[in-house]
């Protein structure tokens, strides 16, 4: 199946995480969620895959959003999660990365639970122009 949308999220050296909406062929929507990672000492990549269907966005949002917010705020109230934003500069400016990092994938779930975009020949694909092996 073709993406209709793709949002790549680089996190680390060697792990990448992909956010991709596929569409059926009765033009319904899911999300398949990736991690790949780069072997330590070998070529190639090991890989994780999520499907998440129409019928769980929202449980599947709520339950993410409630897990980070837990550790944010009961396991870790003191830490700065936002030191982790290197993507961008002070003033906002984006460096060249992905700078939507996490709120990013809820985006695109919010994105895909609201309207279903129409399947689009080429998929459009947001990457930081590298090369990371997904499949």
């Amino acid at each position: 199946m073709e993406s209709v949308y793709s949002k790549r999220i680089r996190a680390g050296k060697r792990r990448t995480y992909f956010f991709d909406v596929r569409a059926t062929r009765g033009n319904d929507y899911y999300i398949t969620i990736t991690e790949s990672r780069k072997k330590f000492n070998e070529n190639g990549y090991d890989r994780h895959k999520i499907f998440l269907y129409k019928e769980d966005f929202n449980k599947f949002l709520k339950a993410l959003t409630e897990a980070v917010d837990y550790v944010k705020t009961d396991l870790m109230p003191n830490f700065d999660f936002d030191a982790y934003n290197h993507d961008q500069l002070e003033g906002g400016e984006d460096i060249g990365g992905d700078a939507e990092g996490v709120e990013a994938a809820e985006e695109v779930i919010i994105a895909v639970s609201s309207t279903p975009a129409p399947v689009a020949a080429s998929a459009p694909v947001a990457d930081g122009g590298e090369e990371v092996d997904k499949w």
